[in-house]
């Protein structure tokens, strides 16, 4: 298994917080990520982009909650947070 390097992007609450309330769980939508096979290093596209699953969002506030975006795919133009319907496997 490939190992990979694993960055901490630090966050704070804005007034744009109350948003992921109304979308469930972080937890739950992780979950949801997991169980339709977006595990860590799926292939994915976003679009015509190719990507790679490298993580979970797991923030509970701002604009980009783990809510409605659970999933970090990697792109050539960097890091993305995307919902399930952004997304589509690669088989």
């Amino acid at each position: 298994m490939d190992r990979m390097q694993f960055d901490l992007v630090p966050g704070d609450r804005s007034r744009e917080s109350h948003s992921c309330r109304m979308h469930g769980g972080v937890e739950q939508a992780v979950h949801t990520a997991i169980r339709a096979g977006y595990r860590i290093g799926q292939r994915v596209r976003i679009g015509r982009v190719a990507g790679r699953v490298v993580g979970y969002n797991i923030g509970a506030f701002g604009r980009y909650c783990g809510a409605s975006y659970p999933l970090l795919v990697k792109t050539e133009f960097g890091v993305a947070k995307c919902s399930l319907r952004e997304v589509a496997a690669e088989h």
